[in-house]
């Protein structure tokens, strides 16, 4: 099983965020707060180690790494939907990589989980 930082595995949303350096737990708690917002009805959970909500099944993911963040969508689509304005991020697979210097606008995060949310209703 990998370990988290400092050596733990944490549990909840909350214990994966207290292990963060001040300035990614910051980029990562408001990338939190904008997924709840648009995704009131998600449980949050930690998968794969990982924050993540679930809705009719996977919605989103988000982590930290050594020299970025991710956001992972679930969806290769949504990444072609938003390409224009995920430009200025590094895209792979499904998943947006950012940093707290250039973290991901509020807007655009609330578009990709209202979409989510939609494709996992419409799979039902």
């Amino acid at each position: 099983m990998r370990k988290g930082f400092k050596g733990v595995v944490p549990k909840t949303v909350d214990e994966y965020l207290e292990l963060q350096e001040p300035e990614i737990r910051s980029a990562l708690e408001k990338l939190r707060k904008t997924i709840r917002s648009a995704a009131p009805q998600a449980e949050e959970i930690i998968s794969y180690q990982i924050p993540s909500y679930k809705y009719n099944g996977a919605l989103v993911h988000f982590a930290a790494f050594k020299d970025h963040c991710s956001f992972f969508v679930v969806n290769k689509q949504l990444l072609k939907d938003f390409e224009k304005e995920l430009q200025p991020y590094k895209t792979s697979g499904t998943t947006i990589h950012f940093t707290p210097e250039n973290p991901l606008p509020a807007a655009v995060v609330k578009e990709i989980v209202k979409k989510r949310v939609i494709q996992n209703k419409s799979r039902l």
